[in-house]
């Protein structure tokens, strides 16, 4: 018995064959009566649409590369998880590579998924060097996703609003009554963002001096180093703001091995609001960087310019908001 065919499809909802692609390609200008006949021919006949001869007739393989600057942040599952449910609604399909493993075998982070010919790339995190994207964007859309890094032309940027959740952080500490705060601080742009804002939101309430900052690699042990370097103090800080949910597990350890209990002791609060900090034996105080709409935006850009190529990259930024958890309390004695 042969496969069922577009054309069969198209026989039994009624409709022109034209129309069964437009709906196979999740195209918005099919009225909703007659998407649902075409859905609805595809589920009874079992319809599978011809990948191969697809790519061959559109000049496309419905393919969008993604290229992940650390596989290994939890941060990013969530972002992958918003990404791919407006991508796979599109009718398109991601492919991963890991831009770290790449740079230590010295290649080209992007060339692997440019020779699978990819529709369009998706850049998750920092890269290195983030203008080596202009030549890619000259070629095809370009979205920057979870970073801060200026970009070149054309390149769309989406990411959280840093600035605005390191202060939600900070105020919260302050309005619980805590003095000395210190920022274990990440690199790159959004490690420069979350500081400058901890920074800014001290200031603002006459607390520079009870503002300590030790810089960090962003990994669970460098937080525990720095989160004991900073409790080892004679004027210890009384809470603790790292720049990621990974180095507030450091953190936790380390007031542990200490002696000292959290939050009685000290406070500590992480960022970004990954599996990590849901867990009850953590239950992490943390901003929730709306890293699944980011990954939805993120989506959105790439496939708008798939519809209308060209013109000046935008930036957009995702709202977030503070889960206040187990981890911060009023410090002892107030």
């Amino acid at each position: 018995m042969r496969p069922p065919t577009i054309r069969d499809v198209a026989d039994r909802a009624g409709v022109s064959k034209s129309l069964v692609s437009l709906v196979l390609r999740g195209s918005g200008q099919v009225r909703p009566e007659k998407r649902e006949a075409v859905l609805r021919a595809v589920r009874e006949l079992g319809y599978r649409p011809n990948a191969a001869a697809r790519s061959l007739s559109e000049q496309r393989t419905r393919t969008v590369g993604v290229l992940m600057n650390d596989l290994r942040n939890p941060w990013f599952v969530d972002l992958l998880d918003g990404l791919n449910s407006l991508l796979y609604a599109g009718g398109l399909h991601m492919l991963l590579a890991d831009a770290r493993l790449n740079r230590r075998t010295g290649q080209d982070p992007t060339g692997p998924l440019l020779h699978l010919g990819v529709d369009g790339l998706v850049v998750v995190g920092t890269l290195p060097d983030p203008a080596a994207l202009g030549a890619v964007a000259e070629r095809m859309p370009v979205v920057l996703a979870g970073a801060h890094e200026p970009v070149p032309p054309g390149v769309d940027r989406v990411a959280g609003d840093d600035e605005h959740g390191a202060r939600l952080v900070t105020e919260h500490l302050i309005g619980l009554g805590h003095r000395r705060i210190a920022h274990i601080a990440g690199y790159g742009a959004v490690g420069d963002l979350r500081r400058r804002s901890f920074e800014a939101a001290m200031r603002a309430h006459g607390l520079a001096d009870g503002a300590l900052v030790e810089p960090s690699d962003m990994t669970e042990e460098g937080g525990y180093r720095t989160t004991v370097r900073l409790l080892s103090r004679p004027d210890r800080p009384t809470a603790v703001f790292a720049v990621n949910d990974i180095a507030s597990v450091g953190a936790l350890s380390a007031a542990e091995e200490l002696g000292l209990r959290v939050p009685h002791d000290v406070s500590v609060v992480g960022y970004d609001n990954t599996s990590i900090s849901r867990l009850r034996h953590v239950w992490l105080t943390t901003v929730d960087s709306a890293s699944h709409e980011v990954g939805r935006r993120a989506a959105r850009c790439l496939l708008d310019r798939f519809e209308r190529a060209g013109g000046e990259g935008q930036v957009h930024l995702a709202a977030p908001t503070l889960e206040i958890r187990g981890t911060t309390a009023a410090p002892a004695g107030t």
